[in-house]
């Protein structure tokens, strides 16, 4: 019995530690994929799933701008409810543009507009700045209603609370998913990143580690007091509006099935990455694409204050 108990020690020592090493969570994320603006959406959300599948991930989460509720946008729904692993949903503005969160839930089977869940060793938080503040209250998105409104892509005072109870309630490295950044596009953004530095102060350690968002339709990484920001490009076009509009791009039938495709850069490949979580650090990969033309050169943008770019890059990062 002593002999064994030797041995185990030696092999202990011979490989520094019995210590278990964290299993790595993957998962597979996309954003922006807005199925009312391009007219092949459901082939790139086909190609993001078939990748999910691929590599075989433990979860996979869209980070808003998904769909609206109509009856047409079934077929482009029923590729995502058919995906055989576990699946998560993040309210988009857009998402709200012509139904309110109560319906767009029903519509789509999403559990809440925020909410946490555990895989492995991590904790993973889903946040909703899709409110406005009216003056004396906030109110939700609701068929557009933000379009008029001043202050916009708020986080309420009630999830706010929630947020700091669920941070405290576990002792796992947490990831955050919205579909506004808490970097620069939520409005009470400061307030946020406030609640995540306060709880890293508290926990020791660089507890809230990343926080992931769409939105923008870029692709950046900022850290910001340890906590790094990351852009998930969009899966489908970056909008450039009226000014740089190109309906010689796509023929009339396509141009008349989506009438704001012309307002829009569009990708020739469908962006999304896959995301390597150890306890050591993070791993993603992206896709690189290219625009298909006339891309912003040829349109002479030059007006813009984030990366237009149509990809998703490899990055790594240190926790």
């Amino acid at each position: 019995m002593m002999k064994h108990l030797f041995l185990s020690l030696l092999i202990c020592l011979g490989f520094g530690s019995c210590q278990k090493e964290t299993k790595p969570v993957t998962f597979a994320i996309v954003s922006d994929i807005h199925q009312d603006i391009a007219h092949d959406a459901e082939e790139r959300l086909s190609t993001f799933l078939h990748a999910a599948e691929e590599n075989q991930v433990d979860f996979i989460i869209e980070l808003g701008d998904f769909c609206m509720p109509k009856e047409e946008n079934k077929p482009f729904l029923k590729l995502w409810q058919d995906y055989p692993g576990e699946k998560h949903m993040v309210f988009g503005n857009h998402d709200m543009d012509n139904c309110s969160k109560e319906e767009f839930i029903r519509f789509t089977g999403m559990q809440s507009p925020y909410y946490s869940f555990d895989k492995g060793d991590f904790h993973f938080i889903v946040l909703d700045p899709n409110n406005i503040y009216d003056g004396e209250k906030y109110l939700p998105y609701d068929k557009g209603n933000y379009y008029k409104a001043e202050k916009i892509s708020l986080v309420d005072p009630e999830q706010m609370e929630w947020l700091k109870k669920d941070l405290q309630a576990t002792d796992k490295r947490c990831i955050i998913f919205s579909h506004q950044s808490f970097e620069c596009s939520s409005e009470n953004r400061e307030d946020i990143r406030k609640i995540f530095e306060e709880e890293n102060r508290r926990a020791g350690y660089k507890k809230v580690a990343v926080a992931f968002s769409g939105h923008d339709h870029t692709n950046y990484m900022k850290e910001i007091n340890g906590i790094a920001y990351i852009q998930i490009n969009s899966a489908s076009n970056q909008w450039v509006g009226e000014k740089y509009a190109c309906p010689e791009r796509f023929s009339d039938e396509i141009n008349q099935k989506r009438p704001a495709l012309k307002y829009t850069l569009p990708y020739k490949d469908a962006l999304y990455g896959i995301v390597t979580l150890t306890d050591k650090g993070m791993d993603l990969k992206g896709v690189k694409s290219e625009f298909i033309a006339p891309g912003p050169e040829e349109l002479g943008i030059t007006d813009r204050s984030q990366p237009l770019v149509p990809w998703i890059e490899d990055l790594q990062l240190t926790f």
